[in-house]
């Protein structure tokens, strides 16, 4: 079956190596087989050469199960990227997702379904437990580490052959390709001010106590250092705000829904940035390595819709966004943050073809536009004189790419469902065409029982595991994810550091003579991104730059930091 590929030569690699929090790996052995001439390669540390042992061109195929682990350990060694990449678990994930959970896939849970016999899983722990151990390994002990690894690119290559005949093989390579940017990125990583993050590390437990004091002499809503639901309850009777119920009749207090809430009620942010640090913030969680750059998984393609998914307690942008001003660029560099204006809904007008939808993202403020076109606010209407209104309009039109019903619009603004259902018919009668497209494309998921990316990111669609809503939702985010990851492809293979990877947006690194060049560059890779999936459609980019000795700031964040800051 390999033969059918048209390769001239097959690797199949894997690599041992050390892995600590934050830190690049240290590789400890490689071994490579080539397929079709039958050649093995076995290298421990000691003998790594300047170049890769296998071919990287493009008649070659790179063959590896999570290749940014073995990416990761190629960058440590100076190799370049091969051209042709395949991941089985990449095409695991895409061929299962819908089907199976999303999240965590492991070579050992994979090989079962394709009916090939792994090693066992205390065999692994034996042998994984003593690569994290450390040298010197005495010769017999190498020789095992060497046989285990090799075991690996057995069982790998049997996946491969097993998998190929559901493979889209172009769409494949595509995401391979993928997986040595997201190495790339993780390569490089955040750059944190570390005296500060020590500082906050050793004070923190008597900040806390000081936070609570300060920000809920607002509230009145924690009783000896917890938040108490009660109080809670009375504060929001108090300033008339409703509040999401779960069918027990229990208020939802999940981080989501109050950071949902706090977009449409300000006045709770204080206690929603509050809540998260005393809740779920460990600042020692957070992977930084010895350079002052934290480096976490990606995980890459973990959710149903094809995005990263990182841990929020190790990757920093993953935390609380007043945590943020931690991320400082060390001397001589900048840094830039870039993202695409409104992505989802760009995508969203582009994908239906409603011109409504494009006129409205090409006038720079789709949520305004869309007011003055009902004429809820005058022609000359402008963020800052209608602040309240065009927060109204965002809320519905971002909610209705989800499926929000008049109901949980009204508690998001705060406003009665007689409101909420004039903004939503609004948004109906004006962007009509849009609404055509997705009930015809929702359909068609639910008759084929399947959804896809325009480069093939599928989900099945089974009774149990999907609905309209969540449906709907698909279009917009994994073609979103789609963007991000040639986006990611283009910036990393033309030697831009790019830091790391958010929902719609880039922090991107470089010496401060070269930043500006680096982020104009990177914003040409969005927008060609942005061709390539939406046919020609081309998105904006907003570039926010930082350098030395600046620090990333978030306006979302802010007042919380500079309390913090201050009680530091």
């Amino acid at each position: 079956m390999t033969r059918d590929l048209r390769f001239r030569e097959i690797w199949v690699v894997d690599y041992e190596f050390i892995s600590k929090d934050g830190e690049r790996p240290w590789p400890v052995c490689m071994v490579a087989w080539e397929l079709a001439s039958g050649r093995r390669v076995r290298l421990w540390q000691d003998e790594f050469p300047a170049s890769p042992p296998y071919s990287i061109g493009s008649d070659s195929l790179f063959v590896a199960f999570a290749a940014s682990a073995e990416f990761s350990c190629s960058l440590v060694l100076g190799w370049p990227r091969p051209v042709a990449v395949l991941d089985p678990y990449v095409e695991f994930r895409q061929l299962s997702n819908g089907v199976t959970p999303p999240g965590d896939v492991k070579l050992l849970n994979v090989l079962p379904a394709y009916g090939i016999q792994a090693i066992p899983e205390a065999d692994k722990d034996y042998w994984r437990k003593l690569v994290l151990r450390g040298g010197p390994w005495s010769r017999e002990e190498r020789q095992g580490i060497l046989d285990y690894c090799e075991t690996d690119v057995d069982v790998t290559s049997k996946l491969l052959e097993a998998m190929l005949p559901e493979i889209d093989l172009p769409r494949a390579l595509l995401r391979g390709r993928y997986m040595h940017a997201v190495a790339c990125m993780e390569h490089v990583g955040v750059p944190v001010d570390m005296p500060l993050w020590h500082r906050l590390q050793q004070r923190w437990d008597s900040i806390k106590a000081e936070l609570i004091a300060e920000v809920d002499a607002t509230y009145g809503v924690y009783v000896d250092g917890s938040f108490n639901t009660r109080k809670f309850v009375e504060y929001l009777n108090k300033e008339g705000i409703p509040w999401p119920v779960l069918k027990s009749g229990d208020l939802e207090l999940t981080d989501k829904v109050f950071d949902k809430m706090s977009d449409s009620f300000p006045q709770l942010r204080q206690l929603h940035y509050l809540r998260n640090a005393l809740d779920k913030l460990k600042l020692s969680s957070f992977t930084v390595g010895r350079d002052g750059f934290n480096r976490a998984w990606l995980r890459p393609f973990w959710t149903i819709t094809g995005r990263n998914n990182p841990s929020p307690a190790e990757f920093i942008f993953g935390a609380a966004s007043w945590l943020r001003g931690l991320v400082k660029p060390p001397p001589g560099f900048g840094i830039c943050y870039i993202d695409w204006v409104q992505q989802e809904f760009a995508i969203a007008a582009a994908m239906s073809g409603d011109s409504a939808k494009m006129v409205a993202y090409v006038s720079g403020d789709s949520y305004l536009w869309l007011a003055k076109e009902t004429n809820a606010v005058p022609v000359d209407a402008t963020k800052e004189t209608h602040e309240l209104e065009r927060e109204q309009f965002k809320q519905c039109t971002l909610g209705t790419q989800y499926g929000m019903q008049s109901r949980s619009l009204a508690l998001r603004i705060g406003k009665s469902e007689a409101v909420s259902r004039r903004l939503l018919r609004a948004d109906r009668e004006t962007y009509h065409e849009y609404w055509k497209w997705l009930n015809d494309a929702r359909n068609c998921a639910f008759i084929n029982a399947r959804q896809e990316s325009v480069f093939g990111w599928r989900k099945r669609i089974t009774e149990a595991s999907d609905n309209p809503r969540s449906a709907g939702n698909f279009f917009s985010q994994a073609n979103g994810a789609e963007m991000m990851r040639l986006a990611a492809i283009l910036g990393t293979e033309a030697g831009i550091q790019i830091c790391a990877p958010m929902h719609d947006a880039f922090l991107i690194m470089a010496p401060l003579e070269r930043l500006d060049m680096d982020t104009e560059a990177m914003r040409g890779f969005m927008g060609t991104a942005s061709e390539l999936v939406l046919e020609g459609f081309r998105l904006r980019t907003e570039a926010k730059p930082f350098r030395y000795p600046e620090r990333y700031t978030c306006k979302k964040g802010a007042e919380m930091w500079e309390k913090v800051m201050k009680l530091l």
